[in-house]
């Protein structure tokens, strides 16, 4: 354990730093605010304030920065939830907050994070006095890790990664780095490559313990909502773009344009990562000269609907029943990839791109397995999806190929949970204390 003083120059500078600009937090909220970034009723959280009571006894605060690490860790939660212990669960966008309210366990609290300053720091450990504290994968705020071990709060990384990209860049920092991990009592990483990574950069503690996101349950899917687009859609042929990003809707729509010859009843869903971007694709549909609808109006693609915007939230397993091929985005442009495991449990084939550096194992078993194709272009992207939705037999070899692969590499829920159980017990013996 280390605490503030410490510290090395870097990290001494940032707390300075951060303390100087505290000033200018309202208006760096304002700001996000203004661009859909901020919950205009939940404001107060983003400066450690909070208008829920800490829970009586024991609590596990679990902190990840948005969607994708939110939805990882839920059935780790939940397992830990079981046991009678109380959670505090942390993020740090809107649309995590969104899901966190659809999909976390009844008594689970969610807030959003507070700000990397001081005092929003302190006032947030004041208010909650969390007696373990989970972050998921990479999202290293200093002054909240140093504040967490300055108070003697146990802190662990679970499900912990970090891209090669990443890597390289802390490796200009050393001694910042390690002072970071250093405030880490262990670290649970995804693979052996990340665990080398972390030992690499000065984590004093590592053990390998698997993927989380390898034992996520299938996406839920409204069941009236899937009999409506089930509906909507009829005996079409569909073909999906899944978590897009900036760059890569009109690839998706050219690729449509092109398709559309061989498949003239074709209808493609876009479902962007985030997705107030929706009015914007429709604007490119449109401007491509392709009929589109825009889910977050209600609207359901008719017969004439060439592309359908998914822009809602929490709904990508309403997509993945119903697209035999889903592209999964992220990974045209230089983003790393998204997550393409809820796709294939529930049966989709699956196309990428080359950038998938997030999800750099198993998109490489994958490939190697034929269990998914990357593509490079639109043309790659029309000769992949064009084969899938013509042959639907080699399509669902690529499934079953998929699927044996994700199996295999499960287990990383029971092996995370073992690493977590001494210190569980142990908070379970702490609170049994006459002054605990």
């Amino acid at each position: 354990m280390i605490v503030a003083e410490g510290l090395p120059l870097t990290l001494r500078a940032y707390r300075m730093l951060t303390a100087a600009a505290t000033p200018l937090a309202p208006a760096l909220i304002s700001h996000r605010l203004k661009h859909g970034k901020e919950h205009v009723t939940r404001l107060s959280e983003r400066y450690g304030e909070s208008k829920i009571a800490r829970p009586p006894g024991p609590l596990i605060w679990v902190h990840g920065a948005s969607v994708g690490e939110l939805t990882a860790v839920i059935p780790l939660i939940e397992r830990i939830r079981d046991r009678q212990f109380g959670i505090l669960c942390t993020s740090g966008t809107v649309t995590s907050a969104k899901l966190a309210e659809q999909r976390l366990p009844k008594g689970v609290i969610h807030q959003f994070v507070a700000l990397d300053a001081p005092r929003f720091v302190n006032r947030f450990f004041d208010h909650w006095r969390p007696d373990l504290a989970l972050f998921v994968e990479s999202d290293l705020w200093p002054n909240l890790i140093v504040t967490t071990a300055a108070r003697r709060i146990p802190l662990i990384l679970v499900n912990a990664r970090l891209s090669e990209r990443s890597f390289k860049r802390w490796r200009q920092m050393p001694g910042t780095i390690a002072a970071l991990l250093r405030c880490f009592d262990l670290c649970l990483a995804q693979s052996p490559a990340h665990a080398a990574r972390y030992r690499d950069l000065g984590a004093p503690c590592i053990a390998t313990t698997g993927n989380l996101k390898l034992d996520v349950p299938d996406p839920p899917a409204d069941p009236q909502r899937l009999a409506a687009l089930e509906a909507a859609i009829g005996d079409r042929t569909v073909f999906a773009g899944a978590s897009t990003h900036l760059g890569e809707e009109p690839v998706l729509i050219e690729a449509h344009r092109r398709l559309r010859s061989d498949f003239p009843r074709l209808l493609t869903i876009v479902a962007p990562r985030h997705p107030e971007r929706g009015p914007g694709i429709l604007e490119l549909a449109h401007a491509a000269s392709t009929k589109a609808r825009l889910r977050s109006r209600g609207e359901l693609p008719d017969g004439d609907t060439e592309i359908y915007v998914a822009d809602t939230l929490g709904e990508l397993g309403l997509i993945y029943r119903l697209a035999p091929v889903v592209f999964v985005g992220g990974s045209l442009v230089s983003h790393g990839g998204q997550n393409p495991i809820e796709p294939i449990k529930l049966g989709a084939a699956i196309l990428h791109g080359p950038n998938v550096w997030n999800f750099a194992e198993i998109y490489t078993a994958l490939d190697k397995t034929r269990g998914a194709e990357s593509v490079g272009d639109v043309a790659e992207l029309v000769t992949r999806a064009g084969a899938w939705l013509r042959d639907a037999c080699e399509r669902r070899l690529a499934v079953v190929v998929a699927r044996e692969m994700v199996a295999s590499l499960g287990g990383a829920l029971e092996q995370t949970l073992a690493a977590l159980d001494p210190y569980l017990m142990q908070i379970r013996l702490e609170r049994r204390r006459p002054n605990a």
